[in-house]
């Protein structure tokens, strides 16, 4: 049984300092069927975002509002001083000191992603964080990422900042209708799957150091680990993530031993 465990740090965890900030929409792009493309702007000079699979929290305006009430920090806690917004989890896939580009898939038909949909431009959204990053080192042998249509902006903003000498292993369980070219330095071996678990089955583990990254739907993810575990991978090289679960809204959990 191989177990990927190296002495080099995994990755390296960073805390960013609490900001919370109001943004405007500025474009929305169809790139496919059921993904949006959307451009905020404001002040984003200290926009922080570390790791790839970061995220930040989008904060809808309340009832009433025609701009969102941000949280504050209060004895180390972020707090709002008014009604309860609707807040949900997103990558940050581009961003400049005034743009921040973030994709939308349609497929979940909450408020959010109404809002996605069908804000007039310059309507107003809030961003919080991200409180942190998980930066995962650049130079182990060989990577593999595993996700479906909820972790492809994770994996688009990866494959994009990894080096030419990454070797990744990219299975992505996304409708046909939504997959598209994914640009990157790295050398990569994508292939569309219809089951993330079956793809991980798949697989033979590499005897060389590597790092498992995987993101989506909580009992698939939950039984993909299993997978990579029981072929030997360690759990000290993985990040298994559950994006969202079935029947549950604005869900979000990393996977663990527990599981």
């Amino acid at each position: 049984m191989t177990d990927t465990t190296t002495t080099a740090p995994a990755f390296e965890r960073v805390r960013h300092p609490f900001k919370a900030r109001h943004l405007q929409l500025l474009s929305r792009e169809q790139i496919s069927p059921n993904f949006l493309r959307l451009t905020l702007v404001g002040e984003l000079r200290d926009f922080a975002s570390d790791g790839f699979d970061d995220h930040f929290k989008l904060i809808l305006p309340q009832e009433g509002y025609e701009q969102p009430l941000l949280p504050q920090m209060v004895d180390g806690k972020p707090m709002i001083d008014g009604p309860s917004p609707t807040m949900r989890d997103y990558t940050p896939l581009r961003w400049t000191t005034n743009t921040l580009t973030v994709d939308f898939a349609l497929h979940d038909f909450g408020p959010a992603t109404e809002w996605a949909r069908t804000a007039p431009m310059g309507s107003w959204v809030g961003a919080a964080g991200p409180r942190g990053s998980m930066v995962i080192s650049k130079t182990f042998d060989w990577y593999w990422m595993l996700a479906d249509a909820s972790g492809l902006p994770a994996v688009e903003r990866a494959l994009a900042e990894l080096p030419p000498t990454a070797q990744v292993t990219v299975r992505l369980a996304v409708a046909e209708a939504d997959r598209r070219a994914l640009s990157s330095q790295a050398q990569v071996d994508l292939q569309w799957v219809d089951s993330l678990t079956a793809a991980a089955e798949a697989l033979s583990l590499p005897e060389t150091p590597g790092f498992i990254w995987a993101a989506g739907e909580h009992s698939e993810m939950a039984a993909l680990r299993k997978v990579v575990v029981a072929k030997g991978a360690s759990p000290k090289r993985m990040r298994i993530a559950a994006y969202w679960k079935q029947g549950e809204a604005a869900h979000h959990a990393e996977l663990a031993d527990k599981e």
